[in-house]
């Protein structure tokens, strides 16, 4: 975001509200690692977001949720009216309240890959509300304060999840339940397990029935699913780790550079090296 007449409200380290009041466009910057979770929800205002390497254009009234390791950047934003919430996994973490509120797959570490909720009037009436519960909660001095600012937070992230099922047309069946799942594992072991079988193991199904539940759902096959985590992975570090090309390889669970090199290549049109420049003439 722009960086002019941003009001800050923190608590520690751990959780904090930006509140943005003015129009102006922004300049254009460089890809940022993200290393938070952060809510944008920009109430009056328009511009174009990267969300690792993808774009997305917005009008008013729009929700994007980012967690950390995404990258992002702002080509242009003309902002009315915004607010930001940042917070990290020690205050809260969002695997633990999954199985409460459902927003781990859904808001972050989005398996339906939009990563943005645009509420309707009444919504963001709601969402006010939580805002402005906030801010007062902020200037409190009294006791249990990391517990009101908790619950705040909270109601936040489930109005967000209901207002994304509810116009996404997100349902909890089968197919959409191992997606989802799928997603999560590829999320926490894509640097060790390359292959679908491997998945489809852990899931208790055979790969062939795994790319039959996709089909159903319209979704990209379980390998390109893999692929595309691997290259987004690749990408960032890539711009942002100090380490050689064999040793990014190395993480990403390749036993030989140069075959993650080929890979990287078929997967993007560029080499590894040919990525690190453009992006370097670029920003």
């Amino acid at each position: 975001m722009a960086i002019q007449n941003i009001k800050t409200y923190k608590y520690q380290e751990i959780f904090s509200l930006q509140t943005v009041q003015f129009e102006k466009a922004c300049i254009v910057n460089k890809p940022t690692q993200i290393n938070t979770y952060k809510i944008f929800w920009i109430k009056e205002g328009s511009g174009i977001y990267h969300i690792d390497f993808e774009r997305y254009s917005f009008n008013d009234g729009v929700l994007f949720f980012l967690f950390p390791g995404q990258m992002f950047s702002v080509t242009s934003e003309k902002i009315k009216e915004a607010y930001q919430l940042s917070f990290d996994q020690d205050f809260y973490c969002v695997q633990a309240h999954d199985s409460e509120i459902s927003c781990n797959g859904v808001l972050f570490n989005n398996v339906y890959e939009t990563p943005f909720v645009k509420p309707s009037e009444k919504d963001s009436q709601k969402l006010d509300f939580i805002i402005d519960s906030l801010v007062d909660e902020f200037e409190n001095t009294e006791t249990a304060k990391y517990d009101m600012l908790q619950a705040y937070l909270k109601q936040f992230i489930i109005h967000s999840v209901r207002i994304k099922k509810e116009y996404n047309l997100i349902k909890e069946d089968e197919e959409t339940k191992l997606f989802k799942d799928f997603s999560l594992l590829v999320s926490q072991n894509f640097k060790k397990l390359h292959s679908v079988s491997d998945y489809a193991n852990r899931l208790g199904i055979s790969p062939k029935s795994l790319t039959k539940h996709f089909q159903k759902i319209n979704s990209k096959t379980p390998s390109d699913f893999i692929k595309n985590r691997i290259v987004i992975e690749a990408k960032r570090q890539l711009l942002y780790s100090t380490d050689a090309i064999k040793y990014i390889a190395f993480d990403l669970g390749f036993n030989d550079p140069a075959y993650f090199s080929r890979f990287f290549t078929k997967a993007t049109g560029q080499s590894p090296k040919q990525f690190q420049k453009a992006q370097k003439e670029s920003s």
